[in-house]
């Protein structure tokens, strides 16, 4: 029998563990590690940060749903993977060993390369819920004293979307709150143009966002390095195509949410040859580790290089069904090597995004994200705010059944022609 470790219980952990229960039996001992005793949905939390949700609508215990699939879980923290051992060395004092390692921690939040950034410093985060709580508090005080504000992304940020969503979010939340005219809005981000979203743009998303934040009076700097901030104050360098300082910005604020650059979580950075040198992890075609053949990797956690050289340094965002892709395949993969044979499977990348505005929304459709695609698709409209609110209910639904890819949604995804593995397969398929 043998110990299949998943190192992480987020988007991409649980769906992983489900996965990987389905693909290789009961005869397999399946043990689930993460720090927290809860999953957290974290694509919504642009709206615990206004208040729209709070925490118990979006997170749920983790081991209740586990157990009934016969998955083991630890709360605990890894301080260290002996990945030449095989064996994980928790916080706690336990040591766990493992046949296979798969690992979807997510990223570590990189506040300290930015002086004065993050919850403990100056600037605001919606990247755990959390933070989005704290932000929340926040934002009760902005009402209570309007004022301008900042929203965006720093350097190294790869996960752009989230930021366009809260300063719509936030724009609509003010105006059923009477304040949107007493708050100045200025967009500050990483990407070389607006709708650059790490990805290059897709479809027309430059022009269409570009668009809505003039109609929502939304100023916007791009090419933006964050270099500091203090109370009240952001300190922003506007670069050119060229990478040179063209503007130096000290921007006031009352309120202010930045998306921090992401960094891999230190005790699988620390692990020689594992990962890249910003910490995250490497992976061959199959999510598998070139250097560690047992360990496997999706979700933030591993290494895209980015799609182009930006002025200010950008990462490739994985967006949801990207990371559903990456973890159904090395269900298989893993499920291929424990029968005798080779890791077959090779994840389309496919990507489907949802992104809510408020009261309104955009979405868009990239096969694969990554450039060059086979089709891009970009739309928005009131219908994208209400397929985000059925998303949210449905996905949830589906980490408490248990069911990362049930019937109906592989015939309608098939029918829209988007897959999770690649169709063809090698001779030894």
């Amino acid at each position: 029998m043998a110990h299949i470790v998943v190192l992480g219980a987020g988007i991409g952990g649980m769906p992983c563990a489900y996965d990987l229960r389905e693909c290789v039996g009961k005869t397999h001992q399946i043990t689930v590690i993460n720090e927290r005793d809860h999953f957290q949905f974290t694509p919504s939390n642009p709206w615990v940060a206004v208040g729209w949700r709070d925490y118990d609508s979006i997170t749920l215990p983790i081991a209740p749903y586990l157990e009934k699939k016969g998955i083991q879980f630890i709360a605990d923290r890894v301080n260290k993977i002996n990945a030449d051992a095989n064996n994980l060395q928790l916080a706690g004092g336990k040591e766990i060993k493992y046949d296979y390692l798969v690992i979807t921690t997510g990223p570590k939040l990189a506040f300290d390369e930015i002086p004065g950034a993050g919850p403990s410093g100056y600037t605001n985060s919606i990247c755990t819920t959390g933070h989005a709580e704290h932000t929340y508090a926040q934002f009760k005080e902005l009402l209570e004293n309007p004022g301008p504000v900042i929203i965006g992304a720093m350097p190294f940020a790869s996960c752009f979307g989230p930021a366009y969503e809260f300063a719509f979010i936030l724009d609509c939340a003010l105006r059923k709150h009477h304040k949107r005219n007493k708050v100045q809005m200025t967009f500050v981000t990483s990407e070389p143009y607006i709708g650059h979203l790490g990805l290059g743009g897709v479809g027309d998303s430059r022009g269409m966002l570009e668009s809505d934040l003039r109609n929502h009076h939304i100023k916007f700097i791009t090419n933006a390095k964050t270099t500091r901030v203090e109370h009240n104050k952001m300190y922003v360098d506007e670069l050119n195509d060229k990478g040179e300082v063209i503007k130096q910005h000290e921007l006031p604020f009352k309120f202010n949410m930045m998306i921090p650059g992401f960094k891999g979580v230190d005790a699988v950075a620390a692990v020689e040859g594992l990962c890249n040198p910003r910490g995250f992890v490497l992976i061959d075609e199959y999510q598998r580790n070139p250097k560690y053949k047992n360990i496997y990797s999706a979700g933030v956690c591993v290494a895209i290089p980015p799609v182009e050289a930006t002025p200010v340094p950008t990462g490739a965002p994985k967006t949801g069904y990207m990371i559903e892709t990456m973890t159904a395949a090395i269900a298989h993969n893993i499920a291929s090597e424990l029968k005798g044979g080779q890791p077959l499977e090779k994840p389309t990348w496919n990507a489907i995004c949802l992104a809510d505005m408020g009261d309104t929304g955009a979405a868009f459709v990239a096969l694969p994200q990554i450039p060059p695609r086979n089709v891009t698709w970009f739309k928005k409209g009131k219908w994208v705010h209400q397929a985000k609110i059925g998303f949210e209910k449905y996905f949830m639904r589906k980490m408490k059944k248990g069911s990362t890819d049930p019937l109906y949604e592989r015939f309608i995804l098939k029918a829209l022609g988007i897959s999770k593995l690649e169709q063809k397969r090698n001779d030894a398929a």
